[in-house]
């Protein structure tokens, strides 16, 4: 018979199994440094032997990392998603500025629609809430504070869609975009008009999702990102205009 004896958990696995589900879903995220061993045994009951068990452990599976000094931190583990070579590749070619943003149209339209749908009231509540944030920021006109909540305001929706496959992959995608690989996010901030057309879309993603309509999210998702892509577009090409008016200029003015 297929059956086996019962055996009761060692506490340090019920540790284990709790900080791994907390990683895993995106509630501790790298970086994140763990409450001080007193704290961290009293609040999961458990005894501080028990607890370094555990800890070593997680450090072992490099889960977690001990700085000396410093404490017990959620290891990087998202830093190699992408190997070096291939960053470079992405910093060096225009073409993987525009597949990012047609990736990131399919899977966030695709977050939205879910969601609208299976995000609670608190995950709406805290999309919400960022984007009240980015309506002061708006008004500070502090283009970096204002692209970081754009970020988080995206990735809200992505764990409010409770896909933690999707919220892992998209989070090491932001990474990439924090660090400009892709692009520098401030240029999307430069003009007036376009800093309130981005306003406008990520206010109606927001109606969307508080109406709980699934295809609305996903549509207003999608005509933001393809606003960005044409934004960016254009930014090339002016960009690309402005070197050859400034050969143009230097020309005439060694003439």
């Amino acid at each position: 018979m297929p059956f086996e004896p019962i055996q009761q958990e060692k506490l340090s696995q019920g540790v284990v199994r709790q900080i791994e589900g907390l990683i895993l879903r995106g509630i501790l995220r790298p970086g994140e440094r763990l409450p001080a061993e007193r704290e961290l045994s009293e609040k999961m009951q458990v005894s501080r032997p028990s607890l370094r068990e555990a800890l070593s452990d997680l450090q072992t599976r490099g889960l977690l990392e001990a700085r000396a000094g410093a404490g017990v931190f959620v290891a990087d583990v998202l830093g190699s998603a992408f190997a070096p070579a291939l960053v470079t590749l992405f910093a060096t070619h225009d073409e993987a500025v525009f597949d990012y943003i047609s990736f990131r149209r399919d899977m966030e339209g695709l977050a939205a629609a879910r969601a609208a749908q299976v995000g609670s009231d608190t995950d709406l509540a805290v999309i919400d809430t960022i984007f009240r944030k980015m309506e002061q920021a708006h008004q500070k006109r502090d283009p970096a504070d204002e692209a970081q909540l754009d970020a988080d305001f995206h990735l809200a929706i992505i764990e409010a869609s409770h896909n933690i496959i999707m919220l892992h992959m998209m989070r090491s995608m932001y990474d990439l975009l924090r660090e400009g690989v892709f692009y520098n996010r401030t240029i999307m901030f430069k003009q007036r008009m376009t800093r309130d057309s981005l306003l406008d879309q990520h206010r109606q993603i927001n109606t969307a999702l508080q109406a709980r309509d699934p295809d609305g999210a996903r549509r207003a998702v999608e005509s933001h990102l393809n606003f960005v892509e044409s934004a960016l577009s254009d930014q090339q090409k002016a960009d690309r205009h402005e070197v050859i008016a400034k050969k143009r200029l230097q020309h005439e003015v060694t003439r």
